[in-house]
């Protein structure tokens, strides 16, 4: 053992997930809004180590410009030179191998290294600084977590001395009668002293069919160097477990997606019915809000207090202010702003603004779009690439003809005007504070203020017509 007190982490994210059947890479798989990897670096990051090395591979360009762009800047300590390093597996050559990658990072490393992998999202920092004391206090040289899965499945099993400590790993598939039975399973995390780690990664092999080079091969190697190895039993067995496959993948995002609940439910929010919620990593929800079933809440998206959110809706990377009521609707990438009410069956598309006390009823699309402060546009109308006033009524129907068939261009409704029912504004159009537009008026022209504007053919009422049809029809 080494009394110095430094530690460093190895996370391993290069292979290919071939489980996986995807050509995306493995760890970049998403759990509830995030990439996997990202709360293992969490986990890691929870340590206050000295130095995180994540080994890379199969698409490894796109593994370190996710971790850049989405883990980092949360983590501003690791942006600090030499915190976050990036060490590349070039060849898939095994587990042991993939650690020796890192060799060179850590050069300068006397302390302790802690080996994780960058698929097993539901790690913890907890668990993890209870491994740590467990490996100093036990005084051993090396260090390995160990669990009791549901199904033992194709894990290495743990088989222990008479002492207790680990005397090797046995694959499923090399198991004898007498180790069938044994329950404890390898869950492949590693403590060591820094140096030792990489002894006897230098002893380890790859005499075996797939021709790589095994982690697991260290514990035999330091028995025989008489060394001790002992094993940490985890407690949550599904918090070491593996994403190897879809259906593993989405047994942790429930996992994740609970406790976000329980978090949220701990915090002043209802959650009506949280199997048929779903809220991402970052989201936030204001006290007293209420969040009806099947609601959707994704992205960096920021709910108020007093809100009443679904059911039926999902809300992708927007602000919704204190007091709204969403339901039975989508919005996406916009602002809506206090006690506004948008729903049922409306749709509010990216880079809208709803200002305080804005009312969008059914059947209705806003896109690109400011509604000003107590506007209102009850139903059935198509309002894009358009400056709407306060206090505005929008009829049933209306359209911002917004679309020439080259370009878009922009509709502007000042305060206090009334628009009719199926009135068509032919952008570039602006209508004056306060003018009303007659019902069923296809509108080309500026419209002054406090102004009627009328756009429709005269009616013209043919008295007998019908009776005159029907004699011509015998």
């Amino acid at each position: 053992m080494t009394s110095d007190n430094s530690l460093s982490v190895v996370i391993l994210a290069a292979g290919e997930g071939t489980r996986m059947k995807s050509k995306a890479a493995k760890v970049l798989f998403p759990i509830c809004g995030r990439p996997m990897v990202d709360y293992v670096l969490d986990a890691a990051m929870g340590l206050e180590p000295d130095r995180i090395v994540v080994v890379v591979g199969h698409k490894g360009e796109e593994v370190i410009e996710s971790i850049r762009n989405t883990w980092l800047p949360r983590n501003p300590r690791a942006a600090e030179p030499g915190v976050l390093e990036f060490a590349w597996q070039r060849e898939q050559k095994g587990t042991g191998h993939a650690v020796l990658c890192a060799k060179e990072s850590l050069q300068a490393s006397r302390g302790l290294v802690l080996v994780l992998y960058g698929d097993t999202p539901l790690i913890t920092a907890d668990l993890l600084r209870a491994f740590r004391d467990f490996h100093v206090k036990s005084e051993t040289s090396l260090s390995l977590i160990s669990f009791t899965p549901e199904d033992m499945g194709a894990y290495g099993r743990v088989v222990r001395d008479e002492r207790g400590g680990v005397e090797r790993i046995v694959e499923a598939r090399d198991l004898t009668p007498a180790e069938a039975g044994i329950r404890e399973a390898n869950a492949g995390i590693y403590l060591a002293e820094t140096k030792l780690m990489f002894d006897l990664l230098a002893e380890v092999g790859c005499d075996n069919a797939k021709g790589e080079y095994y982690l697991t091969d260290i514990i035999h190697i330091a028995r025989k160097r008489g060394l001790e190895v002992a094993a940490y039993v985890a407690g949550d067995a599904q918090a070491v477990q593996g994403v190897n496959d879809r259906y593993a993948l989405s047994l942790a995002e429930e996992t994740v997606r609970k406790a976000i609940l329980r978090r949220l439910c701990l915090d002043g929010v209802t959650v009506r019915d949280p199997s048929s919620t779903y809220v991402d990593f970052d989201v936030e929800v204001g006290l007293d809000t209420v969040i009806e079933p099947q609601t959707y809440l994704r992205g960096a998206t920021r709910i108020g207090a007093g809100c009443v959110i679904g059911p039926g809706t999902e809300i992708i990377n927007s602000t919704v202010g204190d007091g709204s009521r969403v339901w039975f609707s989508v919005v996406e990438e916009s602002h809506i702003g206090k006690n506004v009410q948008i729903g049922p069956y409306s749709h509010i598309r990216p880079n809208a603004t709803l200002e305080e006390g804005v009312l969008v009823g059914n059947f209705a699309e806003v896109k690109n779009t400011v509604l000003g402060r107590g506007t209102k546009a009850h139903h059935h109308c198509y309002l894009g690439d358009a400056t709407i006033g306060a206090g505005v009524n929008i009829g049933a129907g209306t359209v911002t003809v917004n679309y020439d068939g080259v370009r878009k261009h922009r509709t502007v409704i000042e305060d206090g005007a009334f628009i009719g029912c199926n009135a068509n504004l032919i952008a570039p159009v602006t209508i004056g504070k306060e003018a009303y537009i007659a019902a069923g008026s296809t509108i080309t022209d500026d419209v002054p203020p406090l102004s009627l504007a009328i756009a429709r053919e005269r009616q013209v009422v043919k008295e007998g017509w019908v009776a005159q049809r029907r004699q011509k029809g015998r």
